[in-house]
């Protein structure tokens, strides 16, 4: 089969980790294996479209077959950036890994900075304290209603969220908030600021909602996506994407309001993209199941996404390769409601490939070399493993 592909779709199931990095103990994280625990809270897995292409040859989880003939190319993918969030995961996936960390405030925010944000916003915030977001609305939505005063939190990530509700800060306010804290906290070296926008009332409870919004420092050096995009290729972001790289490298973007959504404008861009880079994030199983501990919420976005996918690949031709990934784990049993430091799952199909297992890739970046290698350019780290993958012979 003659190469380049046209066109790569790179989905990042967000925190669908397969099991914990040697060095998870020192992230808290021992134990830590996502897809295993969700599988195991649920009772089971049933997705026969993602065992069918080899999920069960990855890993032991309950549910899922490690098929004999995997209908596309298998393996796992180590980290070597310092962290476990979704900006230094999908940097890294972009051939960018962070090896000097990010600043964390697990006692919450200095004076200082906090002095500084209510100077730049006329506003003294509610909270400044590590918590998860459902906990943090829970504990000072009543007073943020009666003050108007917005919501400061951060978790074990290096973040400064900002939670406000829709009807006392509404969303575009909130957005305005956030960017000028985000123009305080590049000399903190704060990964992202995130809009975290509620609704809801005492009496019903508060609920997030899909306006959520992420403000992330700048890459500090050249992506995939950047290369990509100079080299005058389509690069476009479905989901967080433009938010994770702060808009750099991509020639087109689509916002998306959770994982349904986000399918629908993927197949949306494949009508309007015949080549280039399609990159999607899923969030749903991150933002809305793993933080909240919910494993059978969990398992059933998994089948939402397996029972789509066969559509996918319907609409995918002969010059197409479907990559299928993660950023780290969400183990709803490990370590509260924090991300968890884990291997990442590696799925490649394209509808002639031939069963191959990938093996353990030691980065990442493995995926932005390859998709580097694709189109010709080179510089994008990582170890490439498109020569390992094999195809049947097609008739066109």
């Amino acid at each position: 089969m003659s190469q380049p592909f046209r066109r790569v779709i790179l989905i990042v199931l967000d925190g669908v980790g397969v099991g914990a990095l040697p060095d998870a103990d020192c992230f808290g994280d021992a134990g830590a294996h996502t897809l295993q625990h969700v599988a195991e809270g649920a009772g089971g897995l049933c997705l026969p479209h993602l065992e069918a292409l080899g999920l069960g040859c990855i890993a032991p989880v309950p549910g899922l077959k490690a098929v004999a003939a995997p209908t596309a190319a298998f393996g796992r993918m180590a980290e070597v950036s310092i962290g476990k969030d979704t900006q230094t995961g999908h940097w890294e996936l972009a051939g960018l890994p962070t090896l000097h960390p990010y600043a964390t405030f697990p006692d919450g925010f200095p004076p200082e900075l906090i002095s500084a944000f209510v100077k730049a916003t006329g506003l003294d915030p509610l909270g400044n304290v590590a918590a998860s977001g459902t906990d943090i609305i829970a504990r000072f939505g009543a007073e943020h209603i009666r003050s108007g005063r917005p919501i400061v939190y951060t978790s074990a990530d290096s973040v400064f969220q900002i939670a406000a509700h829709e009807a006392i800060i509404p969303p575009p306010q909130l957005y305005t908030l956030c960017r000028l804290a985000r123009n305080l906290l590049d000399p903190w070296r704060v990964g992202r600021v995130i809009a975290r926008p509620f609704i809801g009332d005492v009496m019903n409870g508060f609920q997030r909602t899909a306006r959520r919004h992420d403000f992330s420092m700048p890459p500090p050096s050249l992506t995939l996506l950047d290369r990509l995009s100079a080299a005058g290729h389509a690069v476009v972001g479905i989901g967080k994407i433009e938010d994770i790289f702060a808009g750099r490298g991509l020639t087109s973007s689509m916002r998306t309001q959770g994982n349904l959504h986000g399918m629908q404008c993927t197949l949306q861009a494949l009508q309007r993209f015949e080549s280039g880079l399609i990159f999607v994030n899923l969030v749903d199983f991150d933002m809305l199941y793993g933080h909240r501990l919910d494993a059978s919420g969990f398992a059933g976005a998994l089948r939402a996404f397996d029972d789509w996918l066969p559509q996918l690949q319907s609409r995918m031709g002969h010059d197409d390769l479907l990559i299928l990934t993660a950023d780290h784990g969400c183990d709803p049993q490990v370590n509260g409601t924090d991300h968890t430091r884990e291997y990442v799952p590696l799925l490649v199909w394209h509808q002639a490939i031939r069963s191959a297992d990938l093996g353990l890739r030691q980065s990442f970046s493995d995926v932005a070399a390859t998709i580097a290698e694709v189109f010709g350019l080179s510089g994008a780290g990582g170890e490439s493993f498109l020569a390992k993958l094999r195809f049947r012979t097609v008739t066109r």
